[in-house]
């Protein structure tokens, strides 16, 4: 069957992101004293797995028996691989066709294992041991480099040779809708000879997506870069919020810390490679060719169109200030997710690894403040007489991706925050 033919018994609206060919994995609590379950997005509705397992209906030959869907995470379920979630995928898209009875005549089970979407409490979807954030937009970087550096040499002499990354603080990401307050540091302001203290001035969203690793790998081992997509559990949308001023004071020698560890934001719905395979393109020529163990049998990633709507503070409307696409990474998340494990390090199910900021090559693409006003001398224009450099109090960020199939949206919903002011 083709996947454009396939159909609900559900009424899924045209412009829902959650259509019976997606079926994005999260978790969600039916009622905030309840404990957390998995689900799946489908249409306006949440379908809970709990449920269809303790009805046994979850019954080939990898899942017979399992527990997975009776956790509270889906760490269990990302650790099982591929064979466990195509059975998985193949068993939820017969029970939710028109064309199987099994839910759709049984009133009692659709009652209890069909929730609105509206009335859960989206959750974290896996426990997140670590979290590494990659940088691997060229436009991104050259765009960093000739604000801070000038044009002349705007890329590190390394960026072409490898995916660079940082380790970044797993305990503060956060779940869409989750509310950050405006970080304090120390910053030093150009021409001034001593740091000062105080709330960031120049805080930034950055527009990223991040895969969730499936099984991992043994401590000393690597995975090759052709094994890596069966270790990509999906992705999810995420906001890599950034203090810049505190940043540019700290990040020398070893990084980003502060400027960065207050918080990230990241959408409930984990979106799976197999949903996204119709929307497999060509990743970007990459010259000079990469190293042997970066280099695959073939080089591919995903035509993913995104979006960013900033709602200033006392605004009823947002306003969309980038288009951009996941299609302009220059490293894929296969090369990514090999490069991580090259020298022996070992990942675990459910660890989040960030893409880095996601610009394309034009303005109306930049996918931070930071680029888009370049670093506040350009304002950007919102309408209704109201501009901005960076990201004011009260002001909400919303991220959104859907890819438009034959028919039907692979969508990863929305991934919003909202900046509240500094804790004095």
């Amino acid at each position: 069957m083709a996947n454009g033919s396939l159909v609900s018994f559900l009424n899924i609206p045209k412009d829902s992101h959650f259509s019976i060919q997606n079926l994005p994995y999260g978790v969600f609590r039916p009622t905030p004293e309840q404990h957390p379950r998995t689900g799946v997005a489908i249409g306006e509705y949440v379908l809970d797995l709990s449920v269809l397992a303790r009805a046994g209906l979850f019954n080939g030959p990898v899942l017979k028996g399992s527990d997975c869907f009776l956790q509270p995470s889906l760490n269990g379920f990302m650790a099982m691989g591929k064979p466990a979630w195509k059975e998985a995928r193949g068993t939820i898209q017969k029970l939710l066709s028109v064309d199987e009875p099994v839910l759709r005549d049984n009133a009692e089970l659709q009652k209890s294992a069909l929730l609105p979407m509206s009335q859960v409490q989206l959750m974290l979807p896996a426990v997140i041991g670590d979290y590494t954030d990659f940088f691997t937009s060229k436009y991104h970087t050259m765009n960093c480099g000739i604000i801070f550096r000038g044009p002349e040499n705007p890329l590190p002499p390394n960026w072409l040779h490898l995916p660079i990354a940082y380790h970044g603080r797993a305990s503060s990401v956060v779940i869409s809708g989750t509310n950050l307050h405006r970080p304090r540091g120390q910053k030093r302001p150009m021409g001034t000879p001593t740091p000062g203290f105080g709330p960031s001035v120049k805080l930034d969203f950055e527009l990223e997506m991040a895969m969730l690793v499936g099984p991992g790998n043994e401590l000393g081992t690597s995975v090759s870069v052709d094994d890596a997509a069966d270790h990509i559990f999906g992705l999810v949308l995420m906001n890599d919020w950034s203090a810049r001023d505190i940043q540019a004071w700290e990040y020398q020698p070893l990084g980003p810390f502060l400027g960065k560890s207050f918080g990230t934001s990241i959408s409930p719905w984990i979106v799976t490679l197999e949903a996204l395979e119709p929307f497999t393109c060509e990743a970007p020529v990459q010259d000079p060719p990469p190293l042997p163990y970066l280099t695959g049998k073939s080089s591919s990633t995903y035509d993913i169109p995104l979006e960013v709507a900033l709602k200033p503070a006392g605004e009823e409307k947002a306003s969309v200030i980038c288009k951009s696409n996941f299609k302009h990474l220059y490293w894929t998340i296969e090369q990514q997710l090999a490069h991580h494990t090259i020298n022996g390090c070992n990942l675990r199910p459910g660890d989040l690894l960030g893409s880095g900021t996601i610009s394309g090559p034009e303005p109306e693409s930049f996918a931070s403040l930071l680029e888009l006003s370049w670093d506040g001398k350009k304002p950007l224009k919102l309408g209704n007489n109201i501009s901005r450099t960076f990201v004011e109090d009260g002001d909400e960020v919303i991220l959104s991706a859907c890819c438009q199939g034959d028919g039907y949206k692979v969508g990863f919903g929305t991934c919003s925050g909202k900046i509240l002011p500094a804790i004095s």
